[in-house]
């Protein structure tokens, strides 16, 4: 399997060490230059960062053995996900170590918005005293809308609801089904912005949400509406923030991101109903703890275990099951096999049947993927990773469909996995035999009793011409000269006339010129 021993991991910082240590080997520097670390990672499959680290897309192209990125926290502006993925190297994160310390945050901000505390603060060490200046407001009656309703905006509705707010929220990925189960609702952003008291803000920062409230939605929003950003700085435009807080739209804000970190241009920071903190949300002993531990555990489990805060290859979460792992396998060989049969250009139909395959097509068709593109010469670092990115760009147009129930006949398992290349006329159809993976039939000859699949037998599938049936003896010998050794055979049945032939051998022929002068068809495959 992909990403298995790790064996040498770089550790930036002291995420889990102890816990990394248990059970791969573990090499810790700090304050490396971007060329020290390009240098560095010549030698090394893994890497664990905290956010000061940037793995640009330089660092990726020269980090030739690398395999795994992890993030010790959850943002990941500082890895180039679009290079790391195309170079098919996982990129991980710790989706849960931070949730209830930014979320924490998050409400003491609302908190000290909505009473002043800092700025009361300030005036009285400034020997100063004066209770109608920093006149409040209550939070209880009022609505906070949440935009982004993941698990830190999960915890924040749930506290600032005890405060008897009432909270709405959006989110485009999150259903109203799971966000009505913590008292949310949702709304469209049209409604959110003249709706609201408060607005926290909880989504990434991606093309989409760059400058997501600026000059347009200010003016929208509730005169007097107070903000909360400790997501991610260029979601909020900082010069419209400004010109609404001076207009007095914006009532006051608490920034704990910013644009630029830190902030060259102070004129915001020094507007007296700003609240302003540097990048605090994950800033606890516990949670810096906590995410150093989970991403160490996510590396040592990788061992064979388990695959969790995958960041840019769901498909690989799903491979890592025990029940899934065997089904990988046989797409993969399945795809090798079509990659044989012919050209990998058109569309791949990938079709699972049976009740237990009911939503593996999302991981078994990037597995086919890498079984189809994985022997092309420029795709020779084709994974579970980047086959998303790739199949486009090989010509391929990728169809999946599911049919419950499978064919009654005996021994067929209680699930099947076909795939067919559109450009060429075959199909292979195979199962899980146990935990091996089997070929099943090539288009609807059947081979009986199946032929394993097993990890690294190249195996040759012909076809003999029906009047040279003395060939078959001659096999073996054709063999022998070029120094392969025959070391399984089997024969399918006959269908439409067709017989197919297939040979597990001990290396994969130098050519095959010389069958195709006795054979109708002759392709070999390594699984």
């Amino acid at each position: 399997m992909a990403f298995a021993n790790l064996q040498k991991v770089l550790i930036k910082g002291q995420p889990g060490l102890l816990l990394l240590e248990e059970g791969l080997q573990v090499v810790k520097k700090q304050n490396l230059s971007k060329e020290e670390l390009i240098a560095e990672l010549q030698d090394y499959k893994g890497l664990i960062l905290r956010l000061a680290t940037e793995v640009t897309v330089d660092v990726i192209n020269a980090a030739e053995k690398l395999q795994v990125v992890g993030r010790a926290g959850t943002g990941m502006d500082n890895v180039d996900l679009e290079a790391a993925t195309r170079k098919g190297i996982l990129v991980m994160n710790t989706p849960n170590g931070n949730s209830l310390s930014a979320a924490e945050l998050t409400c003491g901000m609302i908190m000290c918005l909505v009473r002043q505390i800092p700025q009361a603060m300030a005036f009285m060490k400034d020997g100063k005293w004066d209770q109608k200046k920093f006149m409040g407001t209550k939070l209880n009656g009022k609505t906070l809308g949440i935009l982004g309703l993941g698990r830190i905006r999960r915890e924040v509705a749930i506290r600032m609801q005890s405060f008897g707010m009432k909270t709405v929220g959006y989110d485009p990925i999150v259903s109203p089904e799971v966000s009505a189960s913590f008292s949310v609702q949702q709304l469209p952003l049209e409604e959110i912005w003249p709706l609201c008291d408060f607005i926290t803000v909880h989504i990434p920062f991606l093309p989409s949400t760059t400058g997501l409230l600026n000059d347009s939605t200010f003016t929208l929003c509730k005169k007097g509406m107070c903000m909360v950003n400790s997501a991610r700085g260029g979601i909020v435009d900082e010069g419209a923030l400004l010109r609404a807080l001076q207009s007095g739209q914006c009532a006051g804000t608490v920034l704990d991101v910013f644009t630029e970190q830190p902030p060259w241009d102070h004129a915001l920071v020094d507007h007296e109903n700003v609240i302003s903190c540097p990048h605090l949300g994950a800033s606890t002993k516990e949670t810096q703890s906590c995410c150093g531990e989970e991403i160490a555990v996510q590396f040592v489990d990788m061992e064979g275990r388990a695959l969790t805060g995958v960041v840019n290859a769901q498909a690989l979460t799903s491979a890592f099951f025990p029940h899934t792992k065997p089904w990988i396998g046989l797409a993969e060989a399945l795809g090798t096999l079509m990659a044989w049969a012919g050209s990998a250009i058109g569309t791949i139909q990938v079709v699972t049947q049976g009740l237990s395959l009911k939503n593996a097509g999302n991981c078994l068709s990037p597995a086919v993927i890498v079984g189809l593109l994985k022997d092309a010469s420029n795709h020779a670092d084709v994974n579970l990773v980047n086959t998303k990115l790739l199949v486009k760009e090989a010509g391929l147009n990728v169809t999946t469909s599911h049919n419950p129930t499978v064919p009654g006949e005996q021994g067929c398992g209680e699930g099947l996995l076909s795939v067919a290349l559109a450009s060429t006329p075959y199909q292979a159809v195979g199962f899980v035999q146990g935990t091996t993976p089997v070929l099943w039939a090539l288009n609807r000859a059947a081979f009986r009793p199946e032929v394993p699949l097993h990890r690294g037998l190249p195996l040759l599938l012909f076809q003999v011409q029906p009047s040279n049936p003395a060939m078959l003896p001659t096999t073996i010998g054709l063999l022998a000269e070029a120094g392969v050794q025959l070391l399984s055979y089997q024969t399918s049945v006959v269908s439409d006339g067709e017989t197919w032939h297939i040979m597990g051998i001990s290396s994969l022929l130098p050519s095959l010129d010389a069958w195709k002068q006795h054979v109708t068809e002759a392709f070999q495959f390594h699984f």
